[in-house]
């Protein structure tokens, strides 16, 4: 038997990003300048809803992706190439 979708579940589900839109943003963040919301919206490729770009940089903070500040929202993750790269170069204890 279906549950019933409440009217605040139904809100979310209405603007929940698609895959290609949360990419879109993550290749525009790892600029790896600070950078503003309105800048943000001005620098994406397509427009995207701004509650949904909301939701893309709440899931992008909580999985340690970015870093949103008092002045802006700052990439902050690592490739794992460049990870690669540091461990290569590190001393081994």
């Amino acid at each position: 038997m279906a549950q019933a979708v409440s009217v605040k579940e139904r809100e979310k589900l209405a603007h929940s990003p698609n895959l290609n839109t949360i990419l879109m943003v993550e290749e525009t963040l790892k600029s790896g300048e600070l950078v503003t919301l309105a800048d943000l919206k001005r620098k994406l490729p397509k427009k995207v809803m701004h509650q949904t770009l909301l939701r893309i940089l709440d899931y992008l903070q909580l999985s340690g992706k970015i870093v949103i500040g008092t002045k802006g929202v700052l990439w902050v993750f690592a490739e794992r190439k460049e990870l690669d790269e540091l461990i290569r170069g590190g001393t081994e204890v």
